[in-house]
């Protein structure tokens, strides 16, 4: 199995053992039950791993092949993240309200911002070994990474506007906190990066220059959130950008060891956010509802994920450029992962954060698990490889 996969397939087999212990050993689910909750999941989650996880995805990825690609990249990430968002929302409004389940339009929309990113986390191993065209790949991971970061902000605005009340915030003020959360953490991502390429290239020691590589990420996103600016968009600009200048300023000892070091990473992060999840999962409250609306939310999330291709497409009058076998491509390969639950596992307890969670877990579980798992075979039958 591709790593995500196996490793959601572990964190399932992991969830379900810890639950069974509760029926053979009660105390024993309680200590463990009473050790989660200690967890702080928002800080662990979102303030720590998720700035290794951006930073190791990006360093993997072309920058080369990605500015070829730019200009569509940009459209799937930032208009077409806020297209799904909505839609998402919307139906999802309408669905339980025919059920009669009492949510207001507000945590729909919440929903939509942190399920309406692809994980580049999820997709970048699975579509490498898929043998998808090399074009739509690059589409796919490239966006992946960024609206990625533009998801993220999205989701802190519209969790700011909870905590700060709807009516007290205006329209100026939400275009104006996107742009300080987005431009800003575009530019200081590149700050960081130049800051961190001239330290490596002045110096020619491996273990130095690996150091230094991980007193960016993790210093880089301490200061992004003191600032008040996006800490997920700054790493993967700063990640990006020491990967185009990666062999110009260092050795090829350095250029393999921290390739090799940030490799680790990436899979050490992966399997520790999943063995939380995991362990998150065993104190949901579960209900039969949370089925129901999770299992209906699959198809909406596939919708939504084709519209907000399509729609950004026609509008720009760049439809000619991806057919229909391109964007259905885009839209199955277009995976969603860890990041999505731990975004859920961040809000508080009073924003309907069971509900939230768990519907969230349903479409991640399909996503990695049917779409992973089927993306190769369906990419092959697209495009009549044998």
């Amino acid at each position: 199995m591709p790593a995500t996969i196996g490793l959601m397939t572990l964190s399932i087999i992991f969830s379900a053992i810890a639950i069974l212990a509760y029926y053979i050993h009660p105390q024993l689910f309680q200590y463990a039950a009473n050790a989660v909750e200690q967890i702080n999941f928002s800080s662990v989650l979102l303030n720590v791993m998720l700035s290794f996880l951006l930073f190791a995805g990006a360093l993997h990825t072309d920058a080369s092949l990605l500015r070829k690609e730019r200009r569509n990249i940009i459209l799937f990430s930032v208009v077409g993240v806020l297209f799904s968002t909505v839609i998402v929302a919307a139906l999802i409004y309408g669905i339980v309200s025919i059920i009669g389940y009492r949510l207001d339009f507000i945590y729909c929309l919440l929903f939509g911002a942190l399920i309406s990113p692809t994980d580049p986390i999820a997709v970048l191993g699975i579509l490498t070994k898929a043998g998808v065209p090399k074009r739509i790949e690059i589409n796919i991971v490239g966006e992946s990474l960024f609206n990625d970061g533009i998801g993220v902000v999205l989701f802190i605005i519209i969790l700011e506007i909870i905590q700060r009340g709807v009516e007290t915030v205006s329209f100026t003020d939400v275009v104006l906190l996107f742009i300080r959360e987005a431009f800003g953490g575009l530019a200081f991502g590149f700050l960081i990066g130049y800051i961190t390429y001239f330290l490596l290239k002045s110096i020619d020691h491996y273990e130095t220059e690996v150091m230094i590589t991980i007193a960016m990420v993790m210093g880089g996103y301490y200061v992004a959130n003191l600032l008040q600016i996006s800490g997920p968009l700054a790493m993967v600009v700063a990640g990006l950008f020491t990967e185009s200048r990666i062999k110009r300023a260092m050795s090829s000892t350095t250029t393999l060891y921290i390739d090799k070091f940030w490799e680790l990473i990436d899979a050490i992060m992966n399997a520790v956010l999943f063995v939380l999840i995991g362990l998150r999962l065993m104190l949901l409250d579960y209900k039969n509802t949370y089925l129901i609306l999770g299992i209906l939310t699959i198809p909406i999330v596939l919708i939504a994920r084709y519209l907000s291709i399509s729609v950004p497409l026609f509008l720009s009058k760049r439809q000619r450029l991806f057919n229909k076998k391109d964007r259905l491509l885009m839209v199955w390969g277009g995976l969603r992962g860890g990041l999505s639950i731990a975004m859920a596992l961040s809000v508080s307890q009073n924003m309907h954060k069971d509900l939230l969670v768990f519907i969230t877990y349903i479409v991640v579980l399909f996503s990695i698990l049917v779409q992973g798992l089927t993306v190769g075979k369906f990419a092959k039958r697209l495009y009549k490889r044998i």
